[in-house]
């Protein structure tokens, strides 16, 4: 049983610095679960006072039925994988994989299998007998994953662990981390600043503001119904776009006036609505849920196309309207280049709403 359970968990260092304020956060069994959120908001923290490398500041923190608040990190059955790998670079990949448990006095027939079935399952065999100085930087993290795995631990703990390396070697070794998940069928806690890693691997996203959990749930959720401003932007990459808008109402159908035009809201925000009408709100929208086209229409919001970048089968429109920034996903077929005037159509389905004061989410 490898759960861990934060039970208003805090951690200040000396000065009276506050970086995680009061953290109660449940990971079940064999769980995937991503810690999101910019530099400097905790989720490193968080996962070190897993590791038992920060002490905690007050409150309990269990590890399956145990607390471990004083347990030495050599006691706790984890397992860390580091950003910058953490390898000895005078041993062999072999030496280093098997290093852990050379000082756990592991037999060595034991370890030897282990360290090759690492290896077999990494496609580590061929280089069992280089130095990390010969290896690539996906080779490397790979041998930091092996070194983990052997000790077959309760809980991997990972750290950022493809920040370093470049961005297809970044997409395969995602896919490697989620594969090794299911087939050791073990709690896994990862941490990246990185949205993609985290919508395309977690089972389960917190994303952390400020030492605070903003939003702890589905990856699909965080992105089809953000709870405030902040994850709503966070989350989704381009980023949602986010216009000033005044709500209307009308014999009973409601409408935003954004950037000079009237925009029709879906009825089932109705109710929600009743208590902003004639009020300044957000209204966020993501690029994909933007038509834009270079056909005048008198009823959809006028832009101007400042750049317009070409990825393949799309093109990231990144336009003005009436002041106000906005970015589109168009299809590769649009034909309108910097400087053209472009209508935008906004998909009145996805349209999220959100307080200008709180920045809570009203409607979605």
């Amino acid at each position: 049983m490898a759960s861990i359970s934060f039970r208003h968990v805090t951690k200040t260092y000396p000065g009276n610095v506050t970086v995680v304020p009061d953290l109660n956060l449940e990971i079940q069994d064999k769980e995937f679960v991503i810690l999101v959120g910019p530099s400097g908001c905790g989720k490193s923290t968080t996962l070190r006072m897993i590791a038992g490398l920060e002490d905690i500041s007050s409150g309990e923190l269990y590890i399956g039925d145990r607390v471990v608040n004083d347990v030495a990190p050599k006691d706790r059955n984890i397992a860390m994988v580091f950003q910058n790998y953490a390898l000895y670079p005078h041993m062999t990949v072999y030496k280093n994989i098997a290093f852990g448990l050379i000082q756990q006095k592991v037999p060595k027939d034991e370890i030897d299998r282990r360290v090759h079935e690492a290896a077999k399952a990494l496609d580590l065999e061929h280089l069992l007998n280089r130095k990390p100085k010969a290896l690539s930087g996906g080779q490397r993290q790979r041998v930091a994953l092996g070194r983990a795995m052997v000790r077959n631990p309760a809980v991997f703990l990972l750290d950022e662990p493809l920040s370093n390396l470049d961005a297809k070697l970044r997409t395969a070794m995602r896919a490697e981390i989620s594969r090794l998940h299911k087939r050791l069928q073990t709690t896994f806690v990862y941490v990246t600043h990185d949205q993609t890693e985290a919508m395309t691997m977690g089972d389960r996203i917190v994303v952390m503001k400020d030492g605070i959990i903003q939003q702890n749930d589905t990856p699909q959720t965080l992105y089809d119904y953000p709870c405030n401003l902040f994850v709503a932007g966070f989350i989704g990459s381009p980023q949602m776009n986010f216009l000033d808008a005044v709500i209307e109402e009308q014999g009973g159908t409601y409408t935003a006036r954004v950037c000079g035009k009237s925009v029709a809201l879906p009825e089932r925000m109705g109710e929600k609505l009743a208590a902003y009408v004639g009020k300044n709100v957000t209204l966020g929208i993501r690029p994909e849920d933007i038509e834009a086209s270079v056909a005048a229409d008198p009823k959809a919001l006028e832009s101007t196309v400042e750049i317009a970048e070409l990825m393949g089968a799309e093109i990231n429109l990144h336009l003005n309207c009436q002041g106000s920034k906005v970015v589109v996903r168009a299809p590769s077929t649009f034909t309108g280049r910097e400087g053209d005037t472009a209508s935008l159509t906004l998909k009145s389905e996805k349209i999220h709403l959100f307080d200008k004061e709180t920045e809570a989410a009203i409607a979605h």
